[in-house]
């Protein structure tokens, strides 16, 4: 066994793979670019190595720095996580050549399945049934787009060495197709070096399945059951469980032994995921192999009771796999939310910054702990204070929660994202509550195209309805009250001044444009020591107890004996005297005032924000990499007007109408942050 190993990668991954080598014994070293520099996966390991600048393509990227890092500390293998250079073949040779040991396959293993072309081609081979399509590099545009009408539209146009929903378009028609393929081998030659890109027909209506491998070095290979991926937004997983709740027992056995016939075609060693198209009848075609650690890991380690990276690390050093198929479990339902830097309620766009508030709701599962189950797990690589650079990918964090059987872990999950609070930066946990709490997730009836089908004009707070919104406006009011009693126990009150507590009051919900929704809520019953109260609000009685202390946002308690977790916030940025109430995804801003102070609020008048629609303003923090027109210039609408990356991801501006560019603000190369103008319209 390796007495120190050199992690290649960076975040929650960095941090997940230390916790295992910690339970093992095993020294850990880092490695760190000039963003990372003061990062959590730094902190956790006993040695850190500086790589180099900030762009992962000048730290992260550079095998030279990570095989000296390796030389310098003296560690003896090298865990590449997922992403970077974890599927590259070249790295996994040099290692190897360099004597040290490459915690996954063989670089033979990840030259034949690490490239998706020559992956379906040995799949062919083995007479595996494979979607359509066009294996072999393409020129450029114009052939892709031949190549696309002899597939016929959709077709999905993919990097060879792609992963993560990076270098990966779905073109309806020539024009997609075109541009496409352009954007398609840009985003591989910044995030992989390679920008070998291929076509294949879009399989609509599928569902995504993979099953996890595991492989040894003395020729044994198992499945580790499967793992439902079909919950995805732009190729990219949003949530994942396992098992499926859509594959029977034998479709599940045909899908895994065709996984295990397929690793053992090419010699596989350590853990990898198969990962496979299902249609509607069950029918299911060879997709990819990832020749990886999964970001969803964690799910098949809850149901299995398995610590993937420990069997990887045992693999790595020789070792026999302990068990063999028949003595893999499946116990329960475990499911795992993203939990991204992204605004959910602007298109999703990345959400850059410091994290100035980070408290993940109440663990009970840990990482590299495969005794403690049946609860709720965090992986992480960023704390509170710590900054989410722009420079990678926009996982904050990984919430994994397990369950008797899907109706508990869905609970579960509702319950955890509800005491998930991050504040600095925005996140997509209101959308995650969404999907959670939608019919056809909880049916189980879904597939890849759910959110496109159910979001498809994107995502906005009327598409959280809450079951019950009196209950945010009764939490309001019962915290109100905490407040106000606070305020009037304060010794030192001017006679006749005195903070009064009142009985009746308003809780007036802020709208749009000036459109608030009055609330009568009558609060009585307040005890202060059991922190308790009644709340009564149209007919309906909430009975509320929470201990949690004022200064905390995240609210824990009962209300009609029923434990509840919520957020609440007192003040906001544009107005102080706000409570703000989050819970199950909604969010509501609300006043609560006495009747008579709620009546004067209406004579308030509203006012408008001012007309931004002459301007170009930079929707997120990134690199401007691009400005497509110049002063002077006639722009229709849908016209491309700049381009700006951030977080591994191009992103394209449009013209909302047309118009005429009158002046360019930025240029190429600047670095911008949220509503930097980037030009001006006549």
């Amino acid at each position: 066994m390796f007495s120190k190993i050199l992690i290649a990668n960076r975040g929650e991954i960095a941090c997940r793979v230390i916790a295992t080598a910690r339970k093992m014994g095993i020294a850990t070293v880092a490695v760190y670019s000039d963003a990372d520099k003061d990062a959590r996966h730094v902190k956790l390991a006993d040695e850190a190595v500086h790589i180099g600048a900030a762009p992962s393509r000048e730290s992260y990227l550079l095998a030279d720095k990570i095989i000296a890092a390796c030389k310098q500390t003296g560690a003896q293998a090298v865990h590449p996580g997922y992403g970077f250079l974890s599927e590259n073949e070249a790295f996994a040779r040099r290692v190897e050549e360099e004597g040290i040991t490459f915690i996954g396959p063989k670089h033979a293993a990840i030259a034949a399945m690490g490239d998706k072309i020559a992956s379906k081609k040995l799949a062919n081979e083995a007479k595996v049934n494979t979607i359509p399509g066009y294996n072999d590099p393409i020129s450029g545009p114009e052939q892709a787009v031949e190549i696309a009408k002899d597939i016929g539209y959709p077709v999905m146009i993919k990097a060879s060495a792609g992963g993560g929903g990076k270098g990966l378009r779905v073109a309806y028609n020539d024009k997609e197709a075109f541009e496409g393929f352009a954007s398609c081998q840009n985003e591989a030659r910044n995030s992989f070096g390679d920008d070998r890109v291929f076509i294949e027909k879009f399989v609509q209506e599928p569902r995504h399945i993979e099953i996890q491998v595991l492989g040894d070095g003395h020729g044994n290979v198992v499945y580790l059951n499967e793992r439902e991926c079909s919950i995805q937004r732009r190729h990219q997983k949003v949530i994942e469980e396992a098992p499926s709740p859509f594959i029977s027992d034998a479709t599940r056995k045909a899908m895994g032994e065709q996984a295990v016939a397929l690793a053992k075609a090419v010699g596989y060693q350590s853990a990898g995921t198969v990962e496979f198209v299902v249609g509607k009848d069950q029918d299911f075609y060879f997709l990819e192999m990832n020749t990886r650690l999964q970001v969803e890991h964690p799910v098949t380690e809850c149901i299995t009771g398995l610590d993937l990276v420990e069997q990887m690390i045992r693999v790595a050093a020789g070792e026999k796999l302990s068990f063999a198929q028949g003595d893999v479990q499946r116990n329960g339902w475990a499911i795992e939310c993203r939990i991204n830097a992204e605004d959910p309620f602007r298109n999703f766009l990345p959400s850059t910054g410091r994290l100035v508030r980070f408290q993940p709701p109440e663990q009970s599962m840990w990482q590299a702990d495969t005794e403690h189950l049946q609860g709720v797990r965090v992986d992480t690589g960023v704390y509170e204070g710590g900054e989410i650079p722009m420079y990678y990918d926009s996982m904050i964090a990984k919430l994994i929660v397990h369950g008797k059987d899907r109706n508990e872990a869905i609970a579960k999950m509702r319950e955890a994202l509800n005491g998930f609070v991050i504040r600095g930066i925005s996140s997509n946990i209101p959308f995650q509550a969404a999907l959670l709490a939608h019919p056809k997730f909880v049916s189980g009836e879904f597939n890849t195209g759910f959110i496109a089908e159910h979001y498809g004009q994107g995502f906005h707070a009327e598409d959280v309805p809450h079951d019950d919104p009196d209950f945010l406006a009764a939490l309001a009011a019962f915290m109100n009250r905490r407040y106000r009693s606070r305020a009037a126990s304060i010794s030192g009150q001017v006679q006749g001044h005195e903070v009064k507590v009142g009985v009746d009051y308003t809780v007036v919900v802020l709208g749009a444009e000036g459109q608030n929704r009055h609330v009568q809520a009558h609060v009585t019953d307040f005890e202060r020591d059991t922190r308790s109260a009644k709340v009564e609000i149209g007919g309906k009685h909430y009975d509320f107890q929470s201990n949690t202390v004022l200064r905390e946002l995240r609210v824990q308690g009962t209300v009609n004996g029923q434990p509840f977790t919520a957020q609440v916030e007192r003040g906001t940025a544009k107005n102080p005297l706000v409570l703000r109430v989050i819970h199950n995804g909604t969010q509501i801003d609300a006043l609560v005032l006495s009747p008579l102070g709620a009546r004067l609020h209406e004579l308030m008048p509203f006012k408008a924000p001012p007309d931004l629609s002459k301007f170009l303003l930079s929707p997120m923090p990134g690199l401007l990499v691009d400005v497509a027109v110049q002063p002077g210039q006639k722009v229709q609408a849908g016209e491309k007007l700049a381009v700006i990356e951030a977080m591994k991801m191009e992103n394209i501006l449009f013209a909302a109408q047309d118009g005429v560019v009158s002046k360019v603000s930025a240029g190429k190369g600047d670095s911008l942050a949220v509503d930097d103008v980037i030009l001006e319209f006549e």
